[in-house]
């Protein structure tokens, strides 16, 4: 598979998330799992990598992991312990909703974009900011396959 996003694009995302994390102590994550057969468990693999990526370990146990397989045209949202303990039922339906829009049409970065900023106010609410606040994972895309 040729590379997924552009540089620029990278960039819009990575700069999405660090803006996305000035206003919460959750962590937001995306990872671009380049090879993904279709009809896999997306939720299992999403799953695994969130704690491949020690997303389990943060203090508040409060990440967010936007996983992506565009090959099988799947992607999930998956919280963290500390997030599903405190948020009601179908929490993340509004940026599934978003994502599932922008991503129909091609604009992935987009679809991105928007959604890491609604994540990011919605974790508000729940994980403000905290003056001490240490960013615990990093802010780049990952990617495997």
């Amino acid at each position: 598979m040729a590379k997924f996003f552009s540089r620029h694009d990278e960039d819009r995302i990575v700069a999405a998330i660090q803006e996305a994390e000035c206003d919460t102590s959750g962590e937001i994550r995306v990872h671009l799992q380049t090879e993904f057969a279709e009809g896999a468990p997306v939720l299992e693999a999403a799953s695994e990598t969130f704690h491949y990526l020690k997303m389990d370990e943060t203090e508040q146990r409060n990440g967010v992991l936007i996983f992506i397989a565009p090959t099988a045209h799947q992607f999930a949202i998956l919280g963290d312990k500390g997030i599903n303990e405190k948020v009601p039922e179908n929490f993340w339906e509004d940026v599934r909703n978003v994502l599932q829009a922008d991503f129909r049409q091609g604009k992935f970065a987009d679809g991105l974009c928007k959604g890491i900023a609604m994540v990011g106010q919605k974790l508000k609410n729940f994980f403000p900011y905290q003056s001490n606040d240490v960013n615990e994972l990093p802010d780049e895309i990952s990617y495997g396959k």
